[in-house]
């Protein structure tokens, strides 16, 4: 419930429904969500931690300007985290690529039946597969601590991207997982994420849209 009542206002919040200064009411979300105000509560908590509402003592909280920037940045930090642990995970043969290929089954499944929300799911608990196999745990607090489920969410609003496109991105990088070869498949998965981030430039300098030298 929380999940659903925090993705629900963050479409308000991307949409622009809801704007800076606006006031969000524990008892009044409660009650339009049909809860208890302890959902209502944890879900305010996650969208403080996004950086996208911020609480004020005894007047709710209120909504802070939406700045589509501040959550991409999360995905040059993550693409660092992501490459890490497939090098760790490759190395140790700890992938489970059973669970992941289920991912994979399950964003396609989300994506024929437009299930954006679902599809976010998915793919974070692909990606969560991979950073727990990398046996750090350390790496792990730090990923979690992005909130990646929200973040993603996030982006799915904000880009708008072709579901059945997010799904093949995760079997192509499955695949490449799967042919063993770590410096490859650590680069997949740094660009897999870099892609979100919205940099002039990829991670190798390259302008957007522009062509590396061989």
């Amino acid at each position: 419930m929380s999940r659903q009542i925090r993705d629900g206002l963050l479409r308000r919040i991307v949409s622009g429904e809801l704007g800076e200064g606006d006031r969000l009411i524990e008892t009044k979300i409660a009650q339009e969500f049909g809860t208890s105000q302890a959902p209502v509560r944890e879900a305010l908590r996650q969208l403080e931690g996004l950086g996208l509402i911020e609480s004020q003592p005894r007047h709710g909280s209120r909504v802070l300007p939406f700045v589509e920037q501040t959550i991409r940045e999360a995905y040059i930090l993550r693409a660092a985290l992501e490459e890490t642990a497939t090098r760790l995970a490759m190395l140790a043969g700890t992938l489970p690529f059973d669970l992941l290929q289920e991912a994979v089954e399950e964003m396609r499944r989300c994506a024929r039946d437009g299930d954006v929300p679902g599809i976010g799911l998915a793919s974070a608990r692909f990606h969560r597969h991979v950073v727990q196999a990398g046996g750090n745990a350390l790496l792990t607090r730090a990923w979690e601590a992005l909130q990646i489920e929200a973040r993603t969410a996030i982006a799915l609003m904000v880009t708008g991207p072709e579901l059945e496109r997010v799904a093949e991105e995760h079997h192509e990088l499955l695949d490449v997982m799967r042919a063993g070869d770590v410096e490859t498949a650590c680069r997949h998965a740094r660009d897999h994420q870099w892609a979100y981030a919205d940099t002039p430039h990829d991670p190798y300098g390259t302008p957007r849209g522009g062509h590396r030298d061989t």
